[in-house]
């Protein structure tokens, strides 16, 4: 596999779609659907689908009769989200390396993908393979996390496990590091698409609990496994987390901002 081995198993998809879910890839689902779903005039391809929470807003909006395809490179996340949403018609689940996509050329008339591509290490390979599946004036829409600095819930919970574990810190990088709007324009050019347009959105993040999003934020994501290594205990964790969430956002509830890149292009003549 070309992605990042990172594991989603266990009760990571359901804690992740419980507390996670809602507060940080929901408003963004809304958004990058609003974007994608209106040029999607045949199928539908969703990349790292994770629990489902753009594949229900892609089927709320597109035309009943619009197949859809929702993939993921985690099993169990994909799992999760052909479970949850059972009752959803025309969608295939597949599971999918992103770098290396298992469809015809030109099947698509639209690729999707949330917060996804900063985790595939061949970046080259993803945008290529997007390019090579989408059909002539296919629409490819996605969006990636601005800089660590400018997500509050990320930057407090990096430093508050540097306090905890100054020796070796868990590391949660990855998703924040694959911003820059130069490298984005460069890919999409670079492999056949046109029409960029980027633009930086700012949203509310709102949890009804701090505790609840130190919750996901801790056992909704590989950090489980990594603090589990350490021998430290979820629930001080957690505790230490939510006393920094609190004191940026309040605790009932808690409310700060995100920020992220988003993206819309064109395939052009390939």
């Amino acid at each position: 596999m070309a992605e990042t081995n990172i594991s989603f198993s266990g009760s990571i998809p359901q804690m992740y779609d419980r507390y996670l879910g809602p507060v940080l890839f929901e408003p963004y689902a809304i958004d990058l659907v609003r974007r994608a779903a209106a040029h999607a005039a045949g199928p539908v391809l969703e990349m790292a689908c994770g629990t489902g929470i753009v594949t229900r807003q892609l089927r709320a909006h597109l035309a009943p009769e619009v197949a859809m395809v929702a993939s993921d490179l985690s099993q169990p996340m994909l799992d999760y989200a052909q479970t949850k949403l059972a009752t959803l018609k025309n969608v295939d689940w597949r599971q999918a390396d992103i770098a290396a996509l298992p469809f015809p050329d030109a099947s698509f008339a639209a690729v999707v993908c949330q917060f996804g591509l900063m985790f595939v290490p061949d970046k080259q390979a993803a945008f290529r393979e997007v390019r090579r599946v989408l059909g002539k004036d296919g629409v490819f829409a996605f969006n990636v996390w601005d800089g660590i600095a400018a997500n509050p819930f990320a930057h407090i919970a990096h430093e508050t496990l540097a306090k905890l574990f100054p020796v070796d810190p868990p590391q949660f990088f990855t998703p924040f590091t694959f911003n820059d709007p130069h490298v984005l324009r460069q890919l999409l050019d670079m492999h056949g698409f046109s029409n960029v347009e980027l633009e930086t959105v700012r949203l509310e993040a709102r949890s009804e609990r701090a505790k609840a999003l130190a919750t996901g934020f801790i056992l909704g994501s590989p950090l489980s496994a990594a603090i589990q290594e350490r021998g430290a205990s979820f629930e001080t964790v957690i505790e230490a987390v939510t006393e920094a969430l609190v004191l940026h956002g309040g605790a009932t509830p808690f409310r700060s901002t995100l920020q992220a890149l988003v993206a819309t292009a064109r395939a052009g003549t390939a």
